[in-house]
């Protein structure tokens, strides 16, 4: 028992402190962003003000880098090493984030290329266009439960799948861009899901005279609502709880998503890196 108590305290604390998001205390993980859980040491990092680039060498002394940014710590960006052009190529995002109702741990492979210029300082830009390709592994954990394999693959695909649909319908809506996380919570939580927010933060008319109600998991549906506001495709995973527990387990996620396209212009503009190591 005792053992046990000590794993949930463990998974307890890397739930705080992905949300505490800051890239620093994601350090502290010593595997994050490292690579160090795969065997990968770093032989080099170069830091900006917002941005970080650490060169790794696996056991085989082949070489890539990892790219991060403390505006969206829950995520990293793996690309092989730049070649005599200087351009490299990116493999993958790894995303890890948590709340207190779980958290989500995957490997997305991607496609895009950009140039780094690495010496005493580093130059990075013209960036492409990133493409996701798809969810290769991952785990989630919901409170003391543990998924993985292909059971954690099906479901995080089938939640990527959500994700992508209520992120683009949200883009659709002309709603505020380049959001810190918890403007992002704060502006959209009300307008998704006024059933679990207090009176006072509802959308005006969001209840109206006929309205029908389904109670489901004690939480007392609107579903007029979801037919006025939401398209089609999010109807039943909305009056089912299922975008719901998207929210509070993966709204990290969520927001990545959201911000896909300003993470792209961000890193497309040309950023100049100290090498601090």
């Amino acid at each position: 028992m005792k053992n046990i108590h000590y794993l949930n305290c463990f998974f307890f604390c890397i739930i705080m402190i992905t949300y505490a998001g800051c890239v620093g205390l994601v350090e502290k993980t010593g595997q994050f962003l490292d690579g160090s859980a795969s065997g990968e040491k770093t032989i080099a990092l170069y830091r900006s003000y917002n941005t970080e680039i650490s060169v790794v060498e696996d056991k085989n002394k082949k070489s890539s880098i990892i790219i991060s940014t403390n505006k969206f710590p829950m995520m990293k960006l793996l690309g092989s090493y730049p070649d005599n052009d200087n351009k490299f190529y990116f493999t993958s995002m790894e995303f890890l984030s948590g709340r207190p109702h779980g958290w989500n741990e995957y490997t997305l492979q991607l496609m895009g290329e950009g140039t780094l210029v690495l010496g005493e300082t580093a130059t990075f830009y013209g960036l492409s266009e990133i493409e996701p390709i798809q969810i290769t592994t991952g785990k989630i954990h919901r409170f003391d439960s543990r998924i993985k394999g292909d059971e954690a693959l099906t479901a995080l695909r089938n939640r990527g799948e959500r994700i992508t649909a209520l992120s683009q319908w949200m883009l659709s809506l002309d709603g505020p861009k380049a959001q810190t996380f918890k403007d992002f919570e704060k502006y959209w939580k009300p307008f998704l899901f006024p059933e679990v927010v207090s009176k006072k933060k509802r959308p005006d008319n969001w209840q109206q005279e006929g309205d029908k109600f389904l109670r489901v998991e004690d939480i007392l549906w609107n579903t007029s609502y979801t037919q006025r506001v939401f398209p089609e495709e999010l109807h039943q995973v909305r009056n089912s709880c299922t975008l719901l527990r998207d929210w509070e387990e993966a709204l990290y996620w969520i927001y990545l998503e959201y911000e896909w396209e300003n993470m792209i212009n961000m890193f497309s503009n040309k950023i100049f890196l100290t090498k601090i190591k």
